[in-house]
């Protein structure tokens, strides 16, 4: 399984952003994936997942402000970010789990929030 995000790049406090990440299987397929972050000196936390019937969570920090979707048929991820504010700067990975327990990060993509 391959896990490919692009779409990170400078913005500017306030703006939005939307990262994709390619999967190479069914994505509908696959138990739970989302997106983490990571910056230096810090641990890599998910930031939100959806299901594979559906159901989304966010951590309480993007919450109202990230919205994860996904397209079946493309088998493709998406994180759509507004209202982003410079703490939101961070390498973001594509995430998956699979039913095992076993789980995956794709190549990260740098987001960067700052004027």
């Amino acid at each position: 399984v391959q896990l490919q995000a692009s779409g990170g790049g400078y913005v500017q406090p306030g703006g939005s952003m939307r990262l994709s990440c390619a999967f190479s299987e069914d994505i509908s397929a696959i138990n739970l994936v989302g997106w983490s972050r990571q910056t230096p000196g810090k641990s890599r936390d998910l930031v939100t997942t959806i299901t594979s019937g559906g159901s989304t969570s966010y951590a309480p920090s993007v919450r109202g402000r990230f919205t994860i979707s996904r397209d079946i048929r493309e088998n493709t991820l998406y994180l759509q970010m507004d209202s982003l504010k410079p703490e939101d700067t961070a390498v973001y990975y594509c995430y998956q789990r699979d039913r095992y327990g076993i789980e995956k990060w794709g190549q990260g993509t740098l987001v960067t929030v700052s004027s």
